[in-house]
């Protein structure tokens, strides 16, 4: 029973996303391995993936990038993923060297072989992801949800929120029934009633919540940090560090602008996003703002995420977090 499950939990990864792999390669000349066609040669292209909101997308919106890569002989390229599960999965196969996700991608990544490493992370935001439910349901807590569909991307952070509010409610995993959909499909189930709950982060929770007056289940306070990483592949942030920090103090940048002026920050990221500017404004009120350096607090705590989906058998087997760490050379 172990292997099969992680033999479906591997395909349903990577069936979708290699598929988005190949938008993520894009027509460039470079090759999609990242960096140059010498890896150890200096400036290139760098592969960017990226999803709706976050820090790595408030930089793409402001811009400034470019002009700081040109100045070392690189330039960005970057590729939108509908969840962290994907953009890895597309770092796994060479086309993309940087991007972001929440807390759970990545450890289902490693556990799939995926050479990465953290390079940064947000400060925690718990409340920037929730248990939404129909405003008229009679799911009144988390403990309602015995015997409910509840939507989720499947690897996604809010999967480990999902698992800390059963837990907390004394409901077992396996009494709901989960439904894995990305946020667009999960968001139309959601609105036709085909399931009963949505486990999902930001802006998509506040576009949702604000549209169909959607009630707030549960959301992270108290129950994870959701942290947003900021990820490579080893291969190249060992080759091209010095890309990797201008990358860093660029997102740093990005952060600081935007905690300053929100509601610049949704109208800039408003068109391209397809959110109004209400739902972003709501959605930047719940998150922190900063790039952090990695540290043994933050390795510890995914590492704590690992051992709890170990032991649901949602991965193989046991993980080192810490062999994810990334040493600047």
């Amino acid at each position: 029973m172990r292997e099969r499950s992680w033999r479906q939990a591997a395909g349903l990864l990577l069936s979708g996303a290699l598929l988005l792999a190949a938008a993520a390669c894009g027509s460039a000349d470079e090759p999609a391995s990242g960096g140059s066609s010498d890896p150890t040669s200096k400036g290139g292209v760098i592969h960017i993936g990226y999803q709706k909101y976050g820090s790595v997308n408030l930089l793409k919106g402001k811009g400034g990038l470019d002009e700081k890569l040109a100045e070392i002989g690189y330039k960005a390229e970057w590729t939108l993923f509908p969840g962290g599960p994907q953009l890895l999965e597309a770092m796994n196969v060479g086309s993309v060297d940087i991007g972001h996700t929440g807390e759970a991608p990545p450890i289902f990544a490693q556990a799939a072989g995926t050479p990465l490493v953290y390079l940064a992370r947000s400060p925690a935001s718990p409340k920037a992801e929730a248990i939404l439910v129909p405003e008229n349901s009679e799911v009144q807590s988390v403990a309602d949800l015995k015997g409910k569909k509840v939507a989720l991307n499947k690897g996604s952070n809010v999967h480990y929120l999902l698992v800390k509010a059963l837990e907390q409610a004394g409901v077992p995993y396996g009494d709901i029934e989960t439904v894995f959909l990305p946020p667009a499909d999960a968001r139309a189930a959601f609105e036709s009633g085909s399931v009963d709950a949505w486990v999902i982060w930001e802006p998509f929770y506040s576009a949702a919540q604000l549209a169909t007056k959607a009630r707030v289940l549960a959301d992270g306070e108290g129950l994870v940090k959701n942290y947003e990483f900021v990820l490579a592949s080893r291969s190249f942030a060992d080759k091209h560090a010095e890309a990797v920090e201008v990358v860093l103090d660029a997102l740093k940048e990005a952060d600081v602008w935007a905690e300053e002026d929100p509601k610049r920050a949704a109208e800039l990221l408003s068109p391209e996003l397809g959110i109004d500017v209400p739902s972003l404004e709501q959605a930047m009120g719940h998150r922190a703002f900063g790039i952090e350096e990695i540290d043994d607090g933050t390795l510890a705590e995914q590492q704590r995420i690992a051992d709890a989906f170990l032991e649901l058998k949602l991965i193989p087997e046991k993980l080192d977090v810490k062999e994810a760490a990334w040493k600047k050379p």
